[in-house]
């Protein structure tokens, strides 16, 4: 398998590769799909895209579930993947990471630290995930419909189903469909508009204001006094 160079996201292996590298603690979700007819299908799409010449992001597409185990997972971020450090920071982030600011009166210790790169909050048990995990170039929602969506389903019933109570944040409308996989009586749920430029002010649920970093930290407070919050 060849490298990936620095600073480039771009994927360039084959899906089942990626597939394949997934850690233990999710293979009893991630391994049934990919064996299934939908999750063939999918990787037959994005490798004949691939093939094709499409420039295709992330480079790892399941980065999210090697930062956070199963078992450590406190809160879900859903409209929002970990980034990489050393990628330029889309619009959606420089938002996350202003109303970090805003809500906290500090700045995100991704910001301070890892220029961006979200990977500091997944080692605290964040799961930063999107509901489609692959994109081409200058075109959003290209990979949608195409299969990812049953896949995160299936990965968020694994997070909902576990012992621990977790905080899930639902930004944009994606996000937001999956609420029902989420038991309101156990966990706890937040919702706001996508951080994307074009949402991030408008209602009904504007993500600027939205105060989810505090609210978080205070429901975890309530779940799980015995932890610490969640550094932002």
């Amino acid at each position: 398998m060849s490298e990936v160079p620095v600073g480039d996201n771009r994927l360039r292996q084959p899906l089942a590769e990626a597939f394949a590298r997934v850690p233990s603690g999710w293979r009893s979700v991630t391994d049934p799909f990919i064996e299934s007819p939908t999750g063939r299908s999918l990787a037959q799409f994005v490798d004949a895209r691939l093939r094709g010449g499409a420039v295709i992001y992330p480079a790892n597409v399941f980065r999210a579930l090697e930062l956070a185990a199963p078992r450590d997972v406190r809160v879900v971020i859903l409209g929002q993947d970990p980034v990489t450090a050393g990628h330029k920071l889309p619009p959606s982030l420089r938002n996350i990471l202003a109303e970090v600011r805003a809500d906290t009166g500090a700045a995100s210790i991704c910001e301070t630290s890892m220029k961006g790169d979200l990977s500091a909050w997944a080692e605290q048990g964040v799961l930063l995930l999107n509901s489609v995990l692959s994109v081409e170039d200058g075109q959003p929602h290209s990979h949608a419909n195409r299969g990812w969506e049953v896949l995160t389903d299936a990965l968020l019933v694994k997070v909902a189903a576990g012992s621990a109570a977790v905080v899930f944040m639902l930004w944009g409308a994606a996000a937001q469909r999956k609420r029902a996989l989420v038991d309101e009586g156990r966990h706890r749920v937040l919702m706001a508009n996508h951080p994307s430029p074009l949402s991030a002010r408008r209602p009904p649920e504007p993500f600027i204001g939205c105060r989810h970093f505090t609210r978080a930290n205070m429901a975890l407070a309530d779940l799980a006094p015995e932890r610490p919050p969640i550094r932002w």
